[in-house]
């Protein structure tokens, strides 16, 4: 019985108590919250429902909760129920309806976790999305593993994701980036207002490399060649750091074509049309104010040449032709401005503002011996994906990055990321995965893996090396009569369940609240509290002791732990390791 299925029976029991007391069950909410008291003395779970809602019923939270106690005690998978202080209500469950989470999480697979509640939703992601004018800095490299993260998570609720990248390839930063390529090609120090760093010399020579006449071109013909050269390679790098960073896109977007086709021109006279836009000073302005904004914005200059903003605007409303039910955008801390605009422009569509999700995202600090570190290799003045990767690795980068939540600002201690102790969070976790895969190893090595596990309930023809906690875990004949799962009644092996339990629950909220580190703090608690379980129960018979029914299911218990912490890791984009 995992908390969904509690909060689900208690749901059902207070509107059955409710209506024999011919009280209001309306006064219910939706969903009740069943949550792990603090004390675990107190119960396996707490719930403040009768507190909740006895004033509005008309009756004593004390006495409601009574009721609920009574009646729940004697539905199935219930042990005890509790009533405390002024109507708190704390529950234990049956070990067999604990036990149940184990053969679930394996019956599931990867599978365990997922839930419908967005399906049918089509969702456009729009993340990283660097001007192709350099590497990704650390902000980027953030949105990456963010993003993606999210990405994932997103999906395993239903939500049908498209991944999209747009390709900032007009405007006034390119202009600056291709004279900076020319200025590298004839061996002159970068424009004032250009982009310097070692990566911009061997851009300019590739161009030349392609090109050896560029130079001698005309001013205009020299100018696009650099600029069409230059920027495909910096797309082809950051498309192939991106990728070795285990991030790829479903689309990659190019803001030229909103102007090229006439999109940009089309939005602004739509707005323009609707009362959004209103001319003044020569320029038209969006009343981006209405929704948030802190002042309006220029669409159409005085000169007559659209801001940047017309871009996005022409953006949006292509995002919502192409049938994106939610659009959700993760930008830099630099971009506030954006989420009032963005809404602002969905109303003037006719859309609900809420169709637009702004995601800020704070900024991304390295530090080393104490000390920051503030110049790249490559890139000269900015610290960049490839540096970070080659400072502590692509697992423990992602991993430190999604960790916490992007409305708070972070720095990455290089010493601690990169080392192997259990100070290291993404160490901390993999160690939990690898141990249980060794467990698995010795279990097979004792005849109790892959082929010799039929009598405990734990193997199947498929099972693969170990025969714990794989894909094909449906066929492992968890729920099997010698496979009693009910014996799990040591402490230490209720808290380990439990938290098996909370990890749909955990992945639900991330999607929710668009929280991908929720996921990494999951995983930190369940490697933890896997951690005390093994201190505690023995899991593998020793010398001359004959394997029985208690080491079969703390085997199962084993793989499904393995199987939610691989679950999870895959969900950052982290690897679950095997052997460390």
């Amino acid at each position: 019985m995992t908390p969904a299925d509690l909060a689900e029976l208690l749901h059902g029991t207070a509107a059955r108590v409710l209506a024999e007391r011919d009280l209001d069950v309306s006064v219910l909410p939706e969903t009740l919250t069943v949550e792990r008291p603090r004390n675990p003395e107190h119960g396996d779970y707490a719930t403040n429902v009768a507190m909740q809602v006895a004033k509005r019923a008309g009756v004593n939270p004390r006495e409601l909760a009574g009721w609920l106690a009574e009646a729940l005690t004697a539905a199935d998978g219930i042990e005890s129920a509790e009533v405390a202080g002024p109507g708190f209500l704390n529950i234990r469950l049956a070990a067999d309806a604990q036990g149940a989470i184990v053969a679930q999480v394996l019956t599931e697979g990867a599978a365990y976790g997922n839930s419908d509640a967005l399906a049918g939703t089509r969702i456009n992601l729009e993340f990283v999305s660097a001007n192709p004018t350099g590497p990704i800095h650390l902000g980027g490299t953030r949105w990456a593993a963010v993003g993606d993260a999210l990405g994932r998570i997103l999906t395993t609720q239903g939500g049908d994701v498209t991944r999209e990248y747009y390709f900032n390839d007009h405007g006034a930063q390119i202009d600056r980036f291709t004279r900076s390529l020319i200025a590298a090609a004839q061996g002159q120090p970068a424009p004032e207002d250009g982009y310097a760093g070692a990566y911009i010399a061997d851009i300019a020579q590739a161009v030349l490399q392609q090109r050896p006449d560029a130079l001698a071109l005309p001013e205009e013909e020299r100018h696009e060649v650099f600029r069409s050269i230059g920027v495909e390679l910096m797309f082809a790098h950051i498309k192939r750091t991106l990728h070795e960073f285990g991030v790829d896109f479903d689309v990659y977007f190019h803001e030229n074509s909103l102007f090229e086709s006439g999109a940009v021109e089309k939005a602004v006279e739509t707005l323009k049309t609707s009362g959004s836009l209103y001319h003044q000073d020569g320029a038209w302005w969006l009343k981006s104010t209405d929704f948030g904004d802190d002042k309006d914005r220029v669409v159409i200059k005085s000169d007559g040449n659209a801001a940047y903003i017309a871009g996005d605007i022409a953006y949006f409303q292509d995002k919502r032709s192409r049938g994106f039910d939610l659009c959700i955008y993760m930008l830099g801390a630099d971009h506030h401005g954006y989420i009032g605009r963005l809404k602002a422009a969905a109303a003037a569509f006719g859309d609900d503002p809420d169709t637009v999700e702004v995601m800020i995202g704070q900024m991304v600090n390295l530090v080393r011996g104490g000390v920051a570190v503030k110049m790249s290799k490559r890139a000269g003045t900015v610290i960049t994906l490839d540096d970070l990767v080659e400072a502590i690795g692509v697992d423990a980068a992602r991993y430190a990055l999604v960790r916490s939540s992007v409305d708070q600002s972070i720095d990455i201690d290089l010493e601690l990321w990169a080392s192997t102790t259990n100070e290291n969070p993404v160490y901390y976790v993999q160690y939990a995965h690898a141990r249980l895969s060794s467990i698995a190893r010795g279990a097979a090595e004792l005849g109790l893996g892959a082929e010799n596990t039929a009598e405990l309930g734990l193997g199947a023809e498929n099972t693969a090396e170990l025969g714990l906690g794989v894909e094909n875990t449906a066929e492992l004949g968890l729920g099997a009569e010698n496979t009693d799962l009910a014996l799990l009644t040591h402490e230490r092996e209720g808290d380990l369940i439990r938290t098996i339990g909370e990890y749909p629950r955990v992945l639900a909220k991330a999607a929710e609240l668009r929280e991908p580190h929720r996921v990494a703090r999951y995983l930190e608690e369940l490697a933890g509290t896997y951690h005390r379980f093994y201190d505690s129960c023995r899991i593998l018979p020793q010398g001359d002791e004959e394997p029985g029914p208690l080491h079969a299911a703390r085997l199962a218990l084993c793989a499904a732990t393995r199987q939610v912490l691989a679950n999870g890791l895959g969900l950052l984009g982290v690897s679950a390791p095997e052997r460390m």
